[in-house]
């Protein structure tokens, strides 16, 4: 079920009026209306693989009530690899299995050795990715002894299925999420207007900045051989405003459902791309995903304790993974690559934590410095977004090649160009408002708050008719694919 659908305009205010104003009292009954709305609204796609949410918070729980009571080290260490066997084992046949068996034969082939197994017409279920590392955040903690393991199946049912952020994040952790569900919780009128604002603002960028953006980065990625250099930077320059508007957007609107039920969730973007280099840009993007990677792997590693190479190893290992996680491609793990590359100058020069404020806080415009780290953070994005979006390595190989010849300085030629201008745009008064924004939560949180109602809601409903009047054709949310 898609949040920018008719099933959902729908869907929540059904579960909203049962759960506020039916079964308020019982927190149990709130509780198992969250996990049978999250099951509908994953079934909605396709029922058959609500089995795998099941079955996984079958295991965990079960586990978690045996690590609970097991002293013994190495039968705890038994019970964690299961968890881990499970949850990593159905993610790794679903997502990776023809890779793997497309490059072993590859590699065979190479040596003169022709192998022509079957392989599987397997489709990946919808937001498996982030719901495996939520409930191995839950195994994994309480094996450390971190978190009381919970003997509240349908609390632990409702942490996994909570539909907000069931198929795209943010991944919680346990010791955020699933100890919201143990205590009573009551209306808050301000809580659930702001909640609100958030989904407006998630909806705008969703429909209106990503939707329209998707229909010419498809265009230009799916014909560039046709296309010179200045068409394709623009289609690459598309594509970074589409998976930012539809992923943050994603999570604007999972945040805002989530305070209308009295629950918070952790911030998963935080302008990105107003960042001064690489570093910083990774402190704000997917901030769930880098939290989860740096708690659950990089810190386990070794972190930063040890010597310089023990550092070195350690990052390539996170965005190798990272890159992998997003996809079954060799392009994504040369996405993480390429911000390894970028990663490390910071890193071997202790300059990697040097922007952690919100650049020009309380300032109206950057300096020119600011200016020019924002432009080159922001183009070395733009160039390693290409990879993520290219289909293969080779395409992007030549997209790359294309931009970079004498083409680059011709007039960009596309179908719809015109439409693409009004695109262009909606993007400059985004970027304004994200600009002014900055230093808040979301865009608009504060946005208009000490202005006249009129004017207030003159705003509101100027987004609503944005969205839809100039919303482009309905597209699927990018992450739901990873």
């Amino acid at each position: 079920m898609l949040f920018n659908s008719i099933d959902f305009a729908i869907f929540l205010p059904i579960v909203f009026t049962f759960y506020w104003f039916v079964i308020n009292k019982n927190l149990q009954l709130q509780n198992l209306l969250i996990v049978i709305a999250g099951y509908v609204f994953y079934g909605w796609w396709d029922w058959r693989f609500l089995s795998l949410i099941i079955f996984s918070t079958i295991v965990d729980f079960s586990v978690g009530l045996q690590l609970k009571i097991e002293e013994n080290q190495t039968k705890r260490k038994i019970f964690l690899w299961i968890s881990i066997l499970v949850n990593l084992g159905f993610l790794g046949f679903f997502k990776y299995y023809n890779f793997f068996l497309e490059n072993f034969i590859t590699a065979f082939s190479f040596f003169g050795t022709e192998i022509k197994p079957n392989s599987l017409r397997i489709i990946l279920p919808v937001g498996i990715s982030f719901y495996t590392f939520q409930t191995l955040s839950y195994t994994i903690d309480v094996y450390r002894r971190k978190l009381e393991p919970t003997k509240d199946f349908i609390a632990f049912a409702a942490f996994v299925a909570f539909f907000p952020q069931l198929v795209a994040g943010p991944i919680e952790k346990a010791t955020h999420l699933l100890t919201q569900f143990y205590s009573k919780r009551s209306f808050d009128y301000s809580k659930a207007v702001d909640g609100m604002r958030q989904i407006l603002w998630g909806l705008f960028k969703k429909v209106v900045i990503a939707d329209n953006c998707a229909e010419f980065a498809n265009q230009i990625f799916n014909n560039s051989t046709d296309l010179n250099g200045s068409t394709l930077l623009l289609g690459a320059l598309f594509f970074t405003f589409q998976i930012y508007g539809d992923f943050s957007g994603y999570s604007d609107i999972a945040i805002g459902t989530t305070r209308l039920f009295g629950f918070d969730l952790v911030r998963n973007f935080a302008f990105p791309y107003f960042s001064r280099d690489i570093a910083e840009f990774w402190r704000r993007w997917h901030i769930s995903l880098s939290s989860w990677f740096r708690e659950y792997l990089y810190i386990p590693l070794g972190g930063s304790r040890g010597g310089t190479l023990m550092k070195v190893r350690n990052t390539f290992v996170i965005f190798i993974v990272s890159g992998f996680w997003h996809g079954a491609n060799w392009t994504f793990i040369i996405w993480g690559a390429l911000n390894v590359i970028y990663f490390l100058p910071l890193l071997l020069t202790n300059n990697n934590r040097k922007n952690l404020e919100i650049v020009a806080k309380g300032k109206i415009l950057p300096s020119t410095k600011e200016f020019l780290q924002i432009l080159i953070t922001f183009g070395l994005t733009v160039f390693a977004w290409i990879f993520f979006r290219a289909e293969n390595i080779k395409h992007a190989f030549s997209y790359i090649s294309e931009i970079l010849s004498t083409s680059l300085f011709e007039f960009p030629i596309f179908r719809g160009i015109t439409r693409a201008l009004a695109t262009i745009f909606f993007i400059v008064i985004f970027l304004l408002i994200e600009w002014y924004g900055r230093e808040s939560q979301y865009a608009i949180a504060n946005l208009g708050l000490k202005w006249k109602q009129p004017l207030r809601y003159a705003m509101y409903y100027s987004i609503i008719v944005a969205i839809f009047w100039f919303g482009g054709k309905q597209q699927q949310f990018i992450y739901f694919q990873f």
